[in-house]
């Protein structure tokens, strides 16, 4: 064989190790293992200890909540070096038999569960038994119980899941000495058999912190808190009076959703520079990202740009709705209708803050000597003014106008500074207004359907993608904003005031992403427009199949592309046909066996979808929608329900010296619906809900003007 190091190579050529032997390149395969099984089992304890007790502070957090399920009233706990040298807690609690100690600290031992479904309505703190365990597999416990039938306490010492003796050569049974009523549980020498996780603390003082933290805050040595006291009362006494003076109470329910919420936030005269927020769902303790970033996106618009809020919140949950089994450490859950709950709350919030106004602090300063009030009575013009160097006062500053903004939004609007159709007869102008206001405001009747909650992934998937895509700045403007006017209804423009600045809307990009959004967030809750008599399906797909052929020779295509009325018309009409099942359960969109349209989905109340693109829009549900994927399914139809409910461009107002003698009744009438349904339907519903996303702020909005920036300018002349 040739030797390696004496193989000729260029200069600089990195060799490579020769593999020892033929079998290196193999891959591994799976061999049983050469352990036996108590020390196979010690391995899988110490992982799973390892994941539930990161830090002192959550093995803290676990023997609190099993004095609060034994009924404890009172808590001592003793932390030396962090909780890693020493952590002890003693409650009064209901104690423990001896008869259970033994199995105390075996795995996956509980009284509070006896079979899997017992999760769906468990209701106390601890559940899976594996918190003693697991603290017994990285330190020292010991454990002294008394229970309120027994005459004296027991003491038993645990290694790694099973009694141990106190001292070598002694038994490892449990001692009988002098105790008072309740469980002490000592915890020393935290991951001592662990040396990488010890070493990775990087203080005693960091975890003495956390544990800190855990008690929100409050660095006192007692806590002491009254069984009646209220929850402002318990605020009050942990948080201090600074925070619970500020305190707005406010609570909300919606059984579609199966919650009720109570809480406490601060109003807007109070902020700090972290968000506090103490969430409890079913009484539990957790954290939810989700709700704080909603919260905090609330009190964007109340409080200074580095202001945060302090907030309680209670959420009762049907327990069948959440999952607590979650997280290792039980510091989240999960539950049903996420997003839906998040938004009913924090709408109360909003209207809390916004309503509630009455506690503001101003600093003042009393006059100084000398100082002159402000007199009522107007003094003589010819009277010698009595100023002195010290009696001099200083005028009120006054606002100035370019800080002015319009706050009333029944003030004059742009509209009225259009041509009027004044020139018009009086019957006609009349008709108008009318056919506006009455004719083409549809009856609606209430259902006593219940509501849906949707459970498809796909869906949620699709919410998440537009939450992603929003845009915080130009959400919070709209939210907030005052319609100024249409500007121009070929083009579909408004004008809207956000503070100082005047921005243009294309309210036909905003109709689309409200309605898509509504698509959404209402999936399989849509109203019905109900058709009486029932549409001819196939009939309407002809109308558009024939405009679309009409358009084509129009445009001169060639005849390669000419396609059959007929062939497409039926292709279409099978397609919705053989899928009106779920059309019906999704969309409210009824056909019946036979092809008769008999309803369309009903997105929003006091505006009808214009019913001449009625044929379009079926039409395009055939090679414009994807009905072979889910997701892309909901999408893409979703996509077509919202160009439907879009309103349709209309021709322009007459000039001043032109009059609407030769414009269709029909459109006089359509024309009057649509600006209604603008400035009373759909810019209050965007104000409401409506996300505006990055794709909307690049396409859909142009600022026109800064009345900062005009006044500069006006100042130049």
């Amino acid at each position: 064989m040739v030797d390696h190091m004496e193989v000729d190579e260029p200069r600089g050529t990195k060799r490579k190790d020769p593999p020892s032997s033929t079998d290196d390149s193999a891959p591994r395969r799976i061999q049983a293992s050469l352990f036996t099984l108590a020390s196979r089992m010690d391995v899988v304890n110490k992982i799973a200890a390892g994941e539930i007790i990161v830090a002192p502070v959550h093995a803290l957090k676990e023997l609190i909540e099993n004095a609060v399920d034994a009924g404890a009233t009172s808590l001592e706990v003793l932390i030396k070096d962090g909780g890693l040298k020493l952590l002890q807690i003693t409650d009064n609690g209901h104690g423990i038999d001896k008869g259970d100690l033994p199995i105390l600290c075996e795995r996956f031992t509980t009284s509070k569960l006896k079979k899997f479904e017992d999760l769906s309505s468990i209701c106390t703190y601890g559940f899976r038994g594996e918190a003693l365990a697991s603290i017994s597999h990285i330190a020292h416990l010991t454990v002294t119980t008394k229970t309120k039938d027994s005459s004296h306490a027991w003491r038993a010492h645990y290694d790694s899941g099973k009694l141990s003796p106190a001292k070598p050569g002694q038994s490892a049974d449990p001692k009988p000495i002098a105790g008072r009523g309740g469980t002490q549980i000592s915890v020393e020498d935290l991951f001592y058999n662990v040396p990488t996780r010890r070493r990775a603390f990087r203080s005693t003082s960091d975890e003495y912190n956390k544990i800190i933290d855990m008690k929100h805050g409050d660095s006192g040595t007692s806590i002491s808190v009254q069984a009646q006291a209220s929850a402002i009362g318990r605020i009050r006494q942990i948080h201090g009076g600074n925070v619970a003076n500020e305190l707005i109470q406010f609570s909300t329910s919606d059984d579609r959703w199966g919650f009720k919420a109570v809480g406490w936030a601060t109003n807007a005269n109070y902020h700090i520079k972290k968000t506090t927020l103490l969430l409890f769902i079913n009484n539990r303790s957790v954290e939810s990202s989700n709700i704080k970033k909603a919260v905090e996106q609330t009190y964007s618009t109340f409080l200074p740009k580095s202001g945060h809020p302090f907030v309680y919140l209670s959420l009762e949950i049907d327990p069948q709705r959440v999952d607590v089994n979650v997280h290792p450490t039980k510091r989240e859950v999960n539950f049903l209708n996420e997003d839906e709950i998040i938004q009913c709350v924090c709408e109360t919030i909003r209207g809390k803050l916004a309503a509630v106004d009455t506690s503001r602090t101003f600093m003042t300063q009393t006059l100084l000597p000398g100082t002159i009030l402000p007199s009522t009575t107007s003094q003589d013009a010819d009277a010698p003014s009595a100023k002195t160097p010290g009696t001099s006062r200083k005028t009120p500053a006054r606002a100035y106008e370019n800080n002015l903004v319009r706050t009333d939004a029944s003030l004059r609007k742009i509209t009225s500074m259009f041509p009027t159709t004044s020139k018009i007869s009086g019957p006609s102008t009349t008709g108008e207004s009318n056919a506006a206001n009455g004719s083409l405001e549809l009856e609606y009747e209430p259902t006593d359907r219940e509501p849906v909650y949707c459970r498809l992934t796909s869906v949620r998937d699709l919410r998440t993608t537009v939450r992603d895509d929003m845009h915080h700045e130009l959400t919070e403007i709209i939210a907030n904003h005052t319609f100024v006017g249409i500007v121009d209804e070929k083009r579909r423009l408004a004008a809207i005031q956000g503070g100082v600045k005047l921005y243009l809307i294309d309210y036909g990009r905003a109709c689309f992403e409200y309605f898509y959004q509504v698509g959404l967030t209402d999936f399989g809750n849509f109203g019905v427009i109900k058709f009486q008599p029932a549409l001819g399906l196939r009939e309407v797909l002809n109308i558009a199949a024939e405009q679309e052929k009409m358009a084509d020779r129009e445009a001169a295509l060639a005849d390669d592309d000419d396609f059959d009325v007929a062939e497409v018309v039926e292709r279409v009409a099978e397609q919705l046909i053989e899928r009106r099942e779920m059309l019906l359960e999704y969309f409210s969109f009824e056909v019946s066996p036979t092809g008769e349209l008999l309803s369309i989905p009903l997105l929003i109340k006091g505006y009808t979808p214009s019913m001449a693109k009625l044929p379009q829009f079926l039409l395009r549900l055939g090679p414009y929608v994807n009905w072979t994927d889910e997701k892309l399914c909901f999408e893409s139809f979703l996509t077509e329900l919202a160009t439907f409910y879009v309103p349709e461009q209309l021709p322009p107002l007459p000039g001043n010296d032109q009059v609407e003698e030769d414009v269709p009744d029909e459109i006089k009438t359509r024309r009057a619906h649509v600006r209604r349904a603008v400035e009373h339907v759909f810019f209050p519903a965007f104000k409401a809900r409506l996300v505006a996303t990055k794709t909307f702020m690049k396409g859909g909005v142009l600022e026109l003007a800064n009345l900062k920036g005009l006044y500069r300018v006006f100042e130049r002349c």
